[in-house]
């Protein structure tokens, strides 16, 4: 049974829905018969990569915030975060367009490895404070993962899979998913949302049971916590 997941590497509540939902994979006594497809969102097309700005001054500009509530606001994910064991370090995350981190995505997803590179690029962005746009970095990761260091600077300083990548975010929009993580499982069930991990064990016992090809038009949502293209999360 297939689950695909949309998200984007900036999204502080992808990574904390993919931990959650993880758990419930791990506890689902059919684990082996899922196969699991990230696919890519992009919250702020337009965001233009700056290492020497702090997120929180981001955030607190884009939103027309106060820094101290922006710095609140990532105290408060952060908590969220630990909780499922994640490490967020708002102070080190680099603002950075995510698209060339969605391309590397797709050439790991060609190589077997697209669950293993979301999690290296959700951890190099919340928790290491790398530039996830960055070529020598995205290489970096790569390597680290048994892919060509080379290959990945030769696609990456050329668009390859960029129309991969808008194929996900078209997708997304004709299935009318207006923020992320959204999960949908067997075509069939969708969760938006980090939502909590009995939610997601009990909608991957349903989508199993019911396993079989049927349209996403039928689709049962359950809302949850998740980043909008507006920047609203």
């Amino acid at each position: 049974m297939k689950v695909e997941i949309w998200s984007d590497v900036m999204c502080p509540f992808c990574y904390i829905g993919k931990r959650r939902f993880e758990d419930a994979l791990q506890q689902f006594d059919q684990k082996d018969k899922v196969e699991i497809e990230w696919k890519s969102f992009q919250l702020n097309p337009d965001m233009k990569t700056d290492p020497s700005v702090n997120i929180s001054q981001y955030l607190a500009d884009a939103k027309g915030w106060t820094l101290e509530y922006a710095h609140q606001m990532n105290a408060h994910v952060t908590e969220m975060a630990a909780e499922v064991g994640l490490t967020y370090h708002f102070g080190r995350a680099v603002v950075a367009n995510s698209f060339k981190a969605h391309r590397f995505s797709h050439l790991a997803k060609k190589h077997g490895l697209g669950v293993e590179a979301e999690e290296k690029l959700f951890r190099a962005y919340f928790t290491e404070g790398k530039n996830i746009d960055d070529t020598a970095t995205l290489a970096e990761l790569g390597n680290e993962m048994g892919l060509n260091r080379q290959e990945i600077i030769d696609v990456l300083s050329t668009d390859a899979y960029a129309d991969d990548v808008k194929h996900d975010i078209a997708e997304a929009e004709y299935l009318g998913i207006r923020g992320v993580p959204f999960f949908v499982m067997d075509g069939k069930y969708a969760v938006s949302g980090a939502q909590p991990v009995p939610v997601f064990s009990q909608t991957l016992e349903k989508a199993f049971e019911e396993w079989k090809p049927t349209a996403i038009s039928n689709t049962d949502d359950i809302n949850g916590q998740v980043c909008g293209p507006d920047g609203n999360c």
